[in-house]
């Protein structure tokens, strides 16, 4: 599975921004983003999976992220709103077969990061 992650960009607090992550390859059953902030390590923001069920947020996106896929594009996609600065990380979008194991960020596939920056 090859993934990418794109979309990030320079947004002002309050405001608003799609990441997308393209997947190619073998179809695997669950679908999540990472994010990265300057010094910290790795932190899990949601999953989704492929063929359905409930998505799972980390608390402090809880409400203002939304995390959905496209299956026949091939997509998935994080809607970031109501943005603060401490949302300011690289975001990363992984796959793989087990949701725990894609949850705890030992997913087998990895998409190279894309930016975002949140100013006061």
């Amino acid at each position: 599975v090859q993934l990418q992650a794109f979309g990030g960009g320079l947004v002002q607090a309050g405001g608003s921004l799609r990441l997308s992550c393209a997947a190619s390859g073998r179809t695997v059953s669950t679908y999540a983003w990472f994010r990265q902030a300057p010094g910290k390590e790795r932190e899990f923001v949601a999953v989704c999976n492929w063929t359905g069920g409930a998505p799972y947020y980390t608390d402090s996106v809880k409400g203002r992220f939304t995390i959905s896929r496209d299956n026949a594009k091939n997509m998935m996609y994080l809607q970031m709103s109501s943005l603060k600065p401490e949302d300011t990380a690289v975001y990363y979008c992984s796959a793989g077969r087990d949701r725990g194991t894609v949850m705890g960020g030992t997913g087998p596939y990895w998409g190279h990061g894309t930016l975002v920056t949140v100013s006061s």
